[in-house]
């Protein structure tokens, strides 16, 4: 792996949906996620680093390096035991390993955001709680992402929909010909959200690279591309607006950077149906000194 990063970064991300549901809540019948004050849509932070995931495994096909830790079908535990077996430790004797070399926890740690792309950039939790002895640690990420939020309140909408069979012999029996059902969308959203990049974890921590950075950038931009549906409808990501700091802690605070990004709607009174409803501004003009902008689209 290549040297961990040494600048922070601070980035925005515009994405848009349009008839679709960006983000379901199942506490809600998978209605788009709201917040109830503001009639403001929500998308998770889980949500977005999902997308980021799966297109990094689809990227990278379990390259070496870049494999993704959590994902469909794959025990946690069962990723954890391969530093157990790398470093030759039976995890069933671990406090006895621990020992014997008082830096097997950070070995096994190192193992870990070595190997999967997914902890070294957003963090995990590798205890299982299932099997207590197979502890890989904890690791903070050095990208955080938070959750995004729609430039406007959001209608969601319920849409009907039936299907032209039924599913079992014995509804056919009974006289059903189709089964109904429901699917909620968004007629038009555009979302925000901020990400944050630590190259002091990445330096203590984590081992993120600037390999591993041009690689995000590429995932975040493509999120959506490969991940359509007829439940989410059509999403893209329409502008992603990086402020690069000269030193490893920063040299503004994130919130100063981000007010330079104006999202505005070109006709008030007019509901929003697409990207070109609306203006994206952004003031690069007498940036904080050691700040640097740059608009990746």
């Amino acid at each position: 792996m290549t040297e961990p990063i040494k600048n922070r970064y601070d980035f925005e991300i515009i994405f848009d949906v349009e008839n679709g549901n960006p983000n379901g809540d199942p506490d809600a019948g998978n209605m788009p996620r709201i917040d109830q004050e503001t009639g403001l849509g929500l998308v998770t932070d889980v949500c977005l680093k999902r997308k980021i995931r799966n297109y990094i495994e689809a990227a990278k096909e379990d390259t070496p390096g870049y494999r993704i830790y959590v994902k469909d079908h794959v025990p946690l535990e069962r990723n954890n035991r391969e530093a157990y077996k790398y470093l030759g430790v039976d995890e069933k004797k671990i406090k006895e390993a621990k020992k014997k070399d008082a830096d097997i926890d950070l070995k096994i740690r190192d193992f870990m955001c070595e190997n999967f792309y997914d902890i070294r950039a957003f963090g995990a939790v590798m205890t299982t709680f299932v099997n207590a002895k197979l502890n890989c640690g904890q690791v903070r990420g050095s990208v955080q992402l938070d959750f995004a939020r729609s430039v406007e309140p959001i209608l969601a909408q319920e849409i009907g929909i039936s299907r032209v069979t039924v599913a079992s012999e014995k509804e056919q029996e009974d006289g059903k010909h189709m089964m109904l059902g429901h699917k909620f969308i968004v007629p038009y959203g555009l979302y925000i959200a901020h990400g944050y990049i630590s190259a002091n974890l990445a330096r203590k921590v984590t081992g993120f690279s600037e390999e591993d950075l041009a690689l995000l950038w590429q995932a975040i931009i493509n999120m959506f591309e490969n991940d359509h549906s007829a439940t989410r409808g059509t999403m893209a990501v329409r502008k992603l607006i990086v402020f690069k700091h000269e030193s490893e802690l920063g040299n503004a605070p994130a919130y100063q950077l981000f007010e330079r990004i104006k999202v505005e709607k070109k006709e008030a009174e007019k509901p929003a149906r697409a990207y070109s409803d609306y203006t994206v501004t952004v003031d690069d003009t007498d940036l904080p000194t050691g700040v640097t902008c740059i608009q990746m689209i």
